[in-house]
């Protein structure tokens, strides 16, 4: 299709160091193979049918945690609480079995109890090798073949970073040679380590607000768990090439900004996307020449054009901003020059279309609720916060969907595991629960 086309060329995003180890239907990291939350299977059913798409499989045992899973090679790989410990674990495409477990430390129980069940990362896989940061802010290399940890730090420990109220939450991203994550640290915004030892490359800082702008991150009568406040948010960064320049863009605690890839240099930043209570999540956009992120709690979404100057540095331009697109904690995707995407926060919201060069609203529709994305084959997949999941068909015009279902047995948690596509499954995670469904077209 046209639009799965054009978002496979909006930047090239750690695809190379996938290449020759994985089938192009595998979903190697956080949202997929390019970090976009796009697939570039086909095959896949138009249309589900009433009660949606057929169960291949459900398994039990995962433990608590927000972890979407990554799928490599016939295995499954994500991250849980099980009792007093944090985990990474390995499971069967096949049908859910166990492979392996591994414990990376205690289980992070500190800071608000929303998202306290698990930890938030998706495991970056590449070659033999698996990443992960925990909720406390380990950050691991693991061995694909039996979970044996290769080296392991700690953001907060090893860089003073300071743990976000609801914890780490950020995937990390694997580049050339470097491993990026965010520490939030008062030196250390951001930092590149040696993929191989975890030995560290550089740092890259934000300066921090002036105190008139620093607000705390909305933590009601403070009390034990209030900390101070950290320069991290809770998103994942992304790898571009801009005027020649490889740059990493992550959306922080305060603000959109891009890292020099060799140096961490600051290279530009764009405020204001953030909300000032720096719960940051959505994972940044790069394409047709904008940078748009977008965040909750009253805020909304910005598009930047990034530009190189005369003097070689680089300068954010607003585009535009729209309170239209309040993107809580789900993805965004752009097709065809459409953004889609949730608005909405702690009271709900709805899926909005927007045009991602201008932010006009192009339709609104409360049937498609507030949820997180994915884009397989021609069609959008919606998993709604409450738990409905359900089947769009990107259209500039209207809601057009394409079936709905409910997932059994939910529990009382938000749905904010992220919708997996891979090898002609759809995987759902509710905590302890991993379902899979089978979506590959029989035509």
């Amino acid at each position: 299709m046209k639009c799965l086309a054009a978002s496979l060329l909006i930047v090239s995003i750690c695809s190379n160091a996938f290449a020759g180890s994985l089938k192009i239907s595998d979903w190697p990291q956080w949202h997929g193979p390019d970090r976009n939350a796009i697939s570039p299977e086909t095959g896949l059913l138009q249309e589900w049918p009433e009660g949606g798409p057929k169960l291949a499989w459900k398994v039990t045992g995962l433990g608590g945690g927000y972890s979407a899973a990554s799928v490599v090679n016939g295995r499954l790989y994500g991250m849980s609480n099980q009792g007093p410990d944090e985990v990474v674990w390995a499971r069967s495409e096949k049908d859910g079995s166990v492979v392996w477990t591994t414990p990376l430390g205690p289980a992070m129980t500190e800071g608000m109890s929303q998202g306290v069940e698990g930890p938030g990362c998706t495991p970056t896989i590449e070659g033999d090798f698996l990443y992960v940061i925990g909720a406390g802010g380990d950050v691991a290399c693991l061995k694909l073949s039996d979970g044996s940890i290769v080296w392991q730090r700690n953001m907060a420990e090893d860089f003073e970073g300071r743990v976000p109220t609801w914890r780490y939450n950020e995937s990390p991203l694997i580049d050339g040679q470097k491993l990026i994550c965010t520490p939030g640290a008062t030196d250390a915004t951001i930092v590149a380590l040696n993929k191989k030892t975890g030995d560290l490359i550089w740092k890259g800082v934000v300066p921090e607000p002036a105190p008139e702008e620093n607000n705390s991150e909305g933590r009601p009568g403070g009390g034990r768990n209030r900390r101070p406040s950290s320069g991290a948010g809770y998103s994942s960064a992304i790898a571009v090439d801009i005027e020649g320049v490889h740059q990493y863009i992550q959306f922080t605690g305060t603000t959109l900004a891009g890292f020099d890839a060799d140096s961490g240099k600051l290279l530009w930043k764009y405020d204001q996307p953030a909300n000032r209570m720096r719960i940051n999540c959505s994972t940044p956009i790069y394409q047709d020449g904008l940078v748009f992120a977008a965040s909750a709690y009253g805020n909304g979404g910005g598009a930047a054009k990034v530009t190189k100057e005369a003097n070689g540095e680089f300068k954010a331009e607003e585009v535009y901003f729209t309170r239209n697109m309040q993107n809580h904690h789900g993805g965004m995707i752009v097709l065809d020059g459409v953004l889609y995407g949730a608005a909405g926060g702690n009271e709900g919201g709805f899926l909005v279309a927007l045009d991602f060069q201008t932010g006009e609203v192009l339709w609104r529709d409360r049937d498609a609720p507030k949820g997180s994305l994915a884009y397989a084959d021609g069609r959008l997949y919606l998993r709604s916060e409450g738990g409905t999941i359900l089947l769009i068909e990107p259209s500039r015009t209207e809601f057009v969907q394409k079936g709905r279902f409910e997932q059994p047995d939910r529990t009382d948690k938000p749905a904010w595991v992220h919708p997996v596509i891979a090898n002609g499954k759809l995987y759902i995670r509710d905590q302890d629960t991993l379902y899979c469904y089978d979506v590959k077209s029989t035509r």
